[in-house]
């Protein structure tokens, strides 16, 4: 078959299957011309899932009648300045998309009419493309000639291409995905007000927030991520050399089922990259349950020439020219964060324990058990396995993790210990449960997940001091694997040798077991070089084996822990308090589980009907 040049008709089909392969990503190009304009009000209105009708309205710059064909030709674009001789940069890019693809594409495939006053212009010009072609530029009218803006209208989407209807969605599954790509638009841009309509009802709609950074940005995620997330959330705002990162990120005892409440804007672009996957996985690894995945936004700006935005037609993707750095700082501002936030537990938790609560029920036994004056008041030090050891504490009232030193005992009378975060211990529940009474409210603590976290942090502490124990193997293993799972082993063989684990080459695409972990006990080494293999292969860390030394030691926590039964004393209970306000994560188990409840004095009334 010989080669021919395709009309041009095709070529913009042809193109248009690249871009616009949906309504959703029609409406992400219109709503990012949008942004690019400089436009502060974003107005969106779909029928029939944007198959029907997708309209687009701003108050953006607009455009000047003799650009309007310009606008709707392939490789026309405003965003791309031309540098000394001619030259255009393609890795200096300030805006959200650049590749003068979008309008043409959708008039290839639609019937798009977009009409728009250039601020400063008299008259509201308009131009129509149906199917590809191109009709001349008209006047249009305009509701307030002294608002630039613009508005475009794609009416009947694919209908010159009806092939492609066949494998859209539902309406409603596409009107769906048009509320996702601008609800994540919004995220970006809380300096920006956006509506969106869908079939005559509104179906979002927030105003500009005046402060674009920290509450103002806390305000915008919380009016489209749900009003749980503003209180159940912690700002972060870390840089490393050019890189800077902000954002927050959830506590890890707010969590949901999926990732996809876990975002990424990189220079105000929203996208999807497998680095955030790894880098939060490595973050909330030992504080979350295998299946729960936490909730965050984070905002990554850096110098355009140091990351790709051209590598995916939709550019949804990204490429880092120092993808390392990013990762080790998303995992580092993410770390310190939630490090930051101590004891501290989700509001949802008390949440959902009021919920359970049902009026109207008189209770069968009395649960709580109090302690009299003459009851035996020894101490325990809670960073310990369980045992009647005296705590430690520091100076000045504090409790330490162990310090080890023990000076004398200072002690905090019943009166004064209602003010600390987690307050004063009242009664036990079950020997499982302790309560205790704040300023304004009621801490119920689950006692057994609480000590095993505790006991967990003193653990992971002294891997951090001593390093990891190894064990010599008797005769050494070796492994076969792919050439390029073993290249990506040994390139980071010092890596592995910190926490134990010792390999060496051999030959081509095997792999020499010297050491492993004492903790991991008995090993079964090619499945755990296997692990390690796709973790670094696919998310550039080696999460199995720090997983599986931390598993290990979770479990020795476990197993070393206060158990549920087991009585304590009010001196006991106290200490654990005061030991878990000083920890970092002891709001929640090894397990991802809540070790607390907190119940404010207002919710409780409410329950009895005092409020």
């Amino acid at each position: 078959m010989p080669i021919r040049r395709l009309p041009p008709e095709a070529v913009n089909r042809i193109a248009a299957g690249e871009v616009i392969e949906r309504p959703a990503a029609a409406v992400k190009e219109l709503v990012e011309n949008a942004l690019d304009a400089g436009a502060t009000r974003i107005a969106v209105r779909i029928e029939r899932g944007g198959l029907g009708l997708v309209s687009v309205a701003d108050n953006g710059g607009g455009i000047a009648r003799e650009e309007l064909p310009l606008a709707v030709e392939r490789h026309a674009t405003s965003k791309l300045a031309a540098g000394a001789g001619g030259d255009v940069d393609l890795l200096n890019i300030h805006t959200m998309g650049f590749r003068g693809e979008a309008l043409p594409s959708i008039g290839a495939v639609a019937r798009l009419s977009i009409r728009s006053k250039a601020r400063d212009a008299a008259d509201a010009w308009s131009i129509s493309v149906e199917g590809g072609a191109m009709e001349s530029v008209k006047p249009a009218p305009w509701a307030s000639l002294d608002q630039s803006g613009t508005l475009v209208e794609v009416r009947d989407l694919f209908f010159a291409t009806p092939a492609r209807l066949k494998f859209m969605k539902s309406e409603r599954a596409e009107a769906m995905a048009i509320s996702d790509v601008i609800k994540r638009l919004a995220m970006a841009r809380a300096d920006v007000a956006f509506t969106i309509e869908h079939d005559g009802r509104s179906s979002l709609r927030v105003s500009a927030e005046q402060e674009a950074k920290n509450e103002g940005r806390r305000a915008r995620l919380a009016a489209i991520l749900g009003s749980e997330f503003a209180p159940n959330c912690i700002a972060l705002d870390q840089v490393r050399g050019d890189v800077r990162l902000s954002g927050f990120a959830g506590l890890p005892t707010f969590h949901r089922g999926t990732r996809e409440h876990q975002h990424l804007f990189v220079n105000g672009r929203p996208v999807k990259d497998k680095l955030i996957v790894g880098a939060v996985r490595a973050a909330y690894q030992d504080l979350l349950a295998r299946d729960r995945h936490p909730v965050v936004a984070l905002f990554l700006d850096l110098p355009p020439t140091e990351v790709d935005v051209n590598v995916h037609p939709a550019k949804t993707e990204v490429r880092f020219r120092d993808a390392a750095l990013v990762r080790g700082l998303i995992v580092g501002a993410l770390t310190h964060a939630l490090a930051g936030a101590g004891h501290r537990a989700s509001t949802t938790t008390a949440l959902s324990a009021l919920s359970g609560f049902r009026t109207g029920h008189e209770p069968t036994q009395p649960a709580l058990r109090a302690w009299g004056v003459a009851e035996e008041r020894v101490a325990v030090d809670f960073s310990s396995p369980s045992g009647r050891v005296e705590t430690s504490w520091i100076a000045g009232g504090s409790p330490a993790i162990d310090t080890g030193t023990t000076s004398p005992a200072v002690r905090v009378s019943d009166e004064d210990a209602q003010y600390f975060p987690l307050g004063a211990a009242r009664a036990q529940l079950h020997e499982t449960y302790i309560v205790a009474q704040t300023e304004d409210g009621i801490v119920i603590v689950d006692q057994h997940a609480a000590h095993e976290r505790l006991v967990y942090e003193r653990m992971k502490q002294m891997l951090a001091s001593g390093g990891v124990p190894r064990q010599s193997l008797l005769i050494p293993e070796v492994v076969e694997l792919d050439a390029s799972e073993a290249d990506a082993l040994l390139a980071r063989a010092a890596e592995f040798a910190q926490l134990g684990l010792v390999i060496e080459p051999f030959g081509s695409g095997a792999v020499l077991v010297r050491e492993t972990p004492v903790l991991l006990g008995q090993v079964d080494a090619a499945s755990l070089l296997k692990d390690l293999a796709d973790d670094v292969l696919e998310l550039g860390e080696a999460h199995a084996l720090k997983e599986r030394l931390e598993e290990v030691c979770s479990s020795m926590a476990c197993h070393g822990s206060v158990r549920a039964g087991r009585r304590l004393t009010a001196e006991e209970m106290n200490a654990l308090l005061r030991q878990m306000e000083s920890t970092p994560f002891a709001g929640q188990c090894n397990h991802g589980r809540p070790t607390y409840v907190e119940l404010k004095l207002a919710d409780i009334e409410r329950l009895f009907g005092r409020r």
